[in-house]
């Protein structure tokens, strides 16, 4: 792993751009695919992005994205679905085609046949190229809560209490919030061929020391993570406050930025 501690969440979303800006060069000419997390943490990388793209030309033409996850029983063009978030914060400020923003199928009548088709339309989109993940206090990635199989495909997942009251404060009314998901396994994310993960805030630091220090555990799903050869994980100062190893990090990051290190080395 790659970690990038760094002083706040502008500086964040300047370093999870730049492993956006890179993997886009390098694949565009065979049609860059990117997969899109929702939620709070990947937003200041979004509007980076966005601003690059006005400002400096990034583009994203060409590209295909398909998103983690999405909720059962939701309709693409409901206010809370994940379809419409990620147009809203991102997708519709850039120059993909709308089309090629892939989410899986919430309003389906057979949920379970849904997400095994969903997790075939990754492989036979060639799989994706640069995976962005945020990452639970609890440590679940996408909707992969706590004893989520390591090994885990694209599958309907139900919600735990706690999410399902953290999501209420979204809904009008409490009988509204779904209960069930439609979520990337751990197996499926980890077929990526590089994965940025950011977190910002002292209450993703336990979650966070797990990731990269920790045991692989499906009590922290994350901490699957350490298996794969190419991830960046980007974090402010309050979310690496209980990494042991931080000063070095800080340290090989100097190298690497000095030219004396190669990254994921």
């Amino acid at each position: 792993m790659e970690i990038h501690i760094v002083t706040d969440a502008a500086e964040g979303a300047q370093a999870v751009a730049d492993v956006f800006a890179r993997t886009l060069q390098e694949t565009a000419e065979a049609g860059t695919v990117l997969g899109l997390a929702t939620g709070s943490s990947p937003v200041p990388a979004y509007t980076e992005l966005i601003r690059r793209h006005r400002e400096e030309g990034l583009s994203f033409a060409g590209a295909r994205a398909f998103l983690l996850d999405e909720y059962v029983g939701l309709s693409a063009g409901h206010e809370q679905s994940y379809h419409r978030f990620i147009r809203e914060n991102f997708t519709a400020h850039v120059d993909i085609d709308d089309a090629a923003v892939l989410s899986p199928d919430g309003s389906t009548a057979d949920p379970a046949a849904e997400a095994a088709a969903y997790d075939r339309r990754i492989s036979e989109a060639g799989g994706v190229d640069l995976q962005i993940l945020g990452i639970g206090s609890n440590g679940h990635i996408a909707f992969n809560e706590p004893s989520s199989s390591l090994a885990s495909r694209t599958r309907v997942v139900g919600l735990t209490r706690r999410t399902i009251a953290d999501n209420a404060r979204f809904f009008e009314n409490p009988e509204d919030v779904p209960v069930r998901a439609l979520s990337q396994g751990l197996g499926t994310i980890r077929e990526a061929r590089r994965i940025v993960l950011t977190a910002t805030g002292e209450g993703k630091a336990e979650a966070v020391a797990q990731l990269v220090e920790g045991p692989i555990s499906a009590r922290w799903p994350a901490t699957s993570l350490q298996l794969h050869p190419e991830v960046t994980v980007v974090v402010d100062e309050a979310a690496a406050s209980r990494l042991e190893l931080a000063d070095y990090y800080r340290h090989t990051r100097r190298l690497e930025q000095a030219g004396s290190v190669t990254p994921h080395s």
